[in-house]
């Protein structure tokens, strides 16, 4: 459903949060969120995911050649782990006057 005013998704997870991946050919991994691409739905995720590039020498690199890199993975193929450890999906609910993430699984909440 479209937002009516901030036509920015709302997302379940934000950069830094510890992931599982469920699907693709980094399912069970493991890693830190390093970027949140909320446009196009997708998540950066350490260690996850990664693709063989090819980079032309520079300042960084003199030498060139081929670097092993992240590439975006879909918000629909990862799972938030929460303070247990364990893979769960993330609702909100309201703590006072503050709309705060828990955790379905275990009903703690997330920082």
């Amino acid at each position: 459903m479209e937002r009516k005013f901030n036509k920015q998704p709302k997302l379940h997870i934000k950069k830094g949060d510890i992931v599982k991946v469920i699907a693709g050919d980094s399912k069970g991994t493991q890693g830190r969120v390093l970027e949140v691409i909320a446009e196009k739905r997708r998540l950066l995720v350490e260690g996850v995911n990664m693709v063989s590039k090819s980079t032309k020498p520079n300042a960084k690199n003199t030498q060139g050649g081929i670097v092993k890199q992240e590439s975006p993975i879909h918000i629909s193929n990862v799972l938030l782990i929460d303070g247990k450890g364990n893979a769960t999906r993330v609702g909100r609910k309201l703590e006072g006057d503050k709309l705060v993430r828990y955790s379905k699984k275990s009903g703690e909440v997330i920082k």
